[in-house]
């Protein structure tokens, strides 16, 4: 009976070793999961940039979630809340001198969960006197409204 009872045991152990690397094993399905994330992910990073370059910072806003979780890292303030981000967003680029033309570069995307990705690159701004830049890292979730920044920490170079 021990021996059965064993035997058992040591299947279930094997059984459960054979579920977790399978589930650690990228499938096709996921790999094209993958792909797509990313895709989704960068085609919000463009539409930003489109409306940023239009001076449309309601829609550069769209790429975040409209959540009072939403999180903005920036120097040494932290902002949380879509609206508040928003407001943040106005007061400070106030005018299209000031907003100037955006782009960013070296993106690299990394699908983290089938829920959750993160972006990293760099911004600058390039504007009639100066041409502000420095990196970001955002962390997207998607959710019933696709692929949002959720947390967004951007740094300045001095």
């Amino acid at each position: 009976m021990k021996r059965i009872q064993h035997r058992i045991v040591v299947s279930l152990l094997l059984l459960a070793l054979a579920l977790l690397v399978s589930a650690c094993v990228s499938s096709p399905d996921s790999a094209k999961d993958n792909e797509q994330a990313v895709a989704a992910v960068r085609a919000v990073i463009e539409a930003q940039q489109a409306a940023w370059n239009r001076g449309d910072i309601e829609g550069f806003m769209d790429g975040y979630e409209r959540a009072e979780t939403t999180t903005f890292v920036s120097d040494d303030t932290v902002t949380r809340g879509w609206q508040t981000v928003l407001e943040r967003y106005k007061k400070t680029y106030d005018s299209r001198e000031k907003m100037g033309t955006l782009a960013f570069s070296e993106l690299e995307i990394k699908p983290l969960s089938p829920f959750y990705a993160l972006a990293d690159g760099r911004w600058q701004l390039t504007r009639a006197g100066d041409t502000p830049h420095g990196r970001f890292t955002l962390l997207f979730r998607r959710t019933s409204n696709g692929w949002r920044i959720v947390h967004d920490t951007t740094t300045a170079a001095s």
